[in-house]
């Protein structure tokens, strides 16, 4: 494994919970100008810095002013991190799967209870030097 422990790298992706996305794509794309931020072809949020801030609005659950995104951790190849998460005991709370915009995703839980995601593309990442 390369860089942090387990494979883990960086945080990638910030998911907010949206009602109305078209309103949360206008504030976002324009009144704060945010780049959209595409990977494979696909958008999947917009671009801040080296990471996306994602807009859900089918199941994260509901917008509040009290902090709530989904925070989702890259890694080097998901099915490897949640092996190693699981030998040392951390519960895997969402199993790795393969989503159509060609990653894979799973989650675990810290332990305080708190749900962090981690991902990486399909295909198995040559190690980076440091």
């Amino acid at each position: 494994m390369t860089t942090l422990s387990l494979g883990l790298q960086h945080v990638r992706v910030v998911a907010l919970a949206v009602t109305d996305m078209a309103r949360a794509t206008k504030f976002y794309g324009e009144t704060l100008g945010l780049a959209p931020a595409h990977e494979h072809g696909v958008m999947l949020g917009y671009a801040l810095g080296p990471n996306i801030l994602m807009l859900k609005d089918d199941w994260y659950g509901t917008p509040t002013a009290e902090p709530n995104p989904r925070i989702t951790l890259a890694c080097d190849y998901a099915p490897d991190t949640a092996a190693f998460l699981q030998t040392r005991g951390v519960t895997i709370a969402d199993a790795v799967v393969a989503i159509e915009e060609g990653f894979y995703i799973g989650s675990f839980l810290d332990s305080e209870g708190n749900k962090l995601w981690f991902c990486s593309p399909l295909q198995r990442q040559e190690n980076q030097p440091e």
